[in-house]
């Protein structure tokens, strides 16, 4: 049997697996179609009373502000930031082009969503590979990514597993390189906590630590029967070979499984709470244990629902990271279904997961009571169209005004809407306040769509 070049069996031979991050991808995108925001403190997210951070910008990040925290505690770290709801239907443009350059380096690319992807050299014919020669391919990845996509960094990791590859690129953010070279894998981890290994959050890092162990090379320290016995067989066995830097997943480039779901018909249209819960309940456990027999995970959870008169909704929430967790899963499930009106009845119930991954970033002994607190941002999408315009705008929305030109929407109440009048190629716009029924300013395209409007605000623009 032939060997891939840069490999020897199973076990690379060189740090062929790059792994791309492109930096506070959403907030950077809107910094560079909104130029007033440029250098500034940007949070892109849910912006209503129960919306969740998705990005912050650096200059957030210094007040503390971050991924997953409740847009209430953001604005309370840092009250002049930007905050503009999502849109993702450019996000979506800006991550295919970026994705065509990883694609222009190499066959195999595995996305593992808008914003990052493992890229696997080895595929490209690339041999031999010495720690220069892959920096000098990350640098020039870098400069075609920050050339298609109008401007934006990227941070690259670079090893010999998807494990160290991914640890490696969130070590020198913003716009940095870290290659690890061959051999050295188990060095390089043995500093860091051992929070760094996926599948180990604060619960599971607190029963470790009372064994001593609070650093990856504590850990390695631990044979394997030892592990096993503070943190069951299948967890054990599987920290005890990351931890080792034994790491042998392929990058695949498409999956044949893009989701993996349950739904049912019911004889009677169903309007009991307490009912679907429990049903809900219960595909969350079949979805899971579909998951964990193909070693998969998820981070997002769906809910479908089939009203009485056949329309069909669609619900979903996002974790920061994968899971296989029925109790993850069940939870994000009943609140999804909490904010569901079933006051007709319910005919259908589904429950999914999306956004597979082949690694986990559950905390493995995360109780059931904490599982509850997981942030999630709701998305509703409805099969049956809606009045946009009845929507409203939304803080961050692309507008265009007859005879002011292409904005932005700086923030909406009281039957007014402030818009910002400036785009990527212009300098920084005035600012302008109009009524929300004038004629003369619409929505643009590539705002996102109702499907990702955040949700209604008061008149809450960014601060300048």
């Amino acid at each position: 049997m032939s060997v891939p070049p840069g490999r020897l069996g199973s076990v690379r031979t060189d740090p062929s697996v790059l792994h791309v991050d492109l930096d506070a991808f959403f907030a950077a995108v809107e910094q560079r179609d909104k130029p007033s925001l440029r250098g500034k403190a940007v949070v892109v997210g849910g912006i209503g009373l129960r919306g969740v951070v998705s990005t912050a910008s650096y200059e957030a990040r210094k007040y503390g502000v971050r991924s997953a925290m409740s847009t209430a505690e953001a604005r309370s770290r840092c009250p002049h930031a930007a905050y503009l709801g999502p849109r993702f239907e450019v996000y979506r443009e800006v991550s295919k082009a970026v994705m065509a350059q990883m694609r222009a380096l190499s066959p195999l690319v595995e996305p593992l969503s808008l914003d990052e992807a493992f890229v696997d050299l080895a595929a490209a014919g690339l041999s031999n590979l010495t720690v220069d020669d892959v920096e000098a391919i990350a640098n020039d990845l870098k400069a075609a990514i920050k050339e298609a996509s109008g401007g934006l960094t990227a941070s690259v990791g670079a090893g010999t597993s998807k494990l160290i590859a991914k640890i490696a690129s969130d070590l020198d953010k913003p716009d940095g390189v870290v290659v690890v070279p061959a051999g050295t894998e188990a060095e390089f981890l043995a500093p860091m906590q051992v929070t760094v290994i996926p599948g180990v959050g604060p619960a599971t890092a607190q029963r470790l630590s009372m064994a001593g162990v609070r650093t990856v090379g504590d850990l390695q320290q631990l044979d394997q029967d030892e592990l096993i016995r503070q943190v069951g067989s299948a967890h054990g066995s599987s920290l005890h070979r990351l931890a080792t830097a034994s790491d042998d997943r392929p990058v695949v480039s498409d999956r044949e499984t893009k989701s993996v779901s349950v739904e049912d018909t019911f004889e009677t249209d169903i309007i009991d709470r307490a009912l679907l819960a429990a049903i809900g309940d219960r595909m969350a456990q079949q979805v899971s244990q579909r998951l964990q027999k193909a070693q998969l995970s998820g981070r997002t959870v769906t809910v479908k629902t089939r009203m009485h008169d056949f329309t069909t909704h669609t619900r979903s929430s996002t974790l920061a990271g994968p899971t296989d967790d029925p109790r993850v899963i069940g939870r994000m499930a009943r609140r999804l279904l909490e904010d569901s009106d079933i006051s007709g009845g319910i005919r259908l119930l589904g429950v999914g997961v999306s956004s597979l991954a082949d690694w986990i970033q559950d905390d493995l002994f995360t109780e059931s009571e904490h599982a509850a607190e997981i942030p999630v941002e709701v998305i509703e999408l409805p099969d049956r169209p809606r009045d946009r315009r009845s929507a409203g705008y939304y803080p961050g929305q692309d507008v265009v005004h007859t005879e002011h030109g292409e904005g932005w929407v700086w923030g909406s109440g009281r039957g007014l809407v402030t818009v910002r009048f400036e785009t990527a190629l212009t300098p920084a716009g005035p600012v302008r306040t109009f009524a929300v029924t004038d004629p003369e300013l619409t929505k643009r395209a590539l705002s996102g769509g109702e499907d990702d409007k955040p949700g209604e605000t008061g008149q809450d623009g960014p601060n300048d």
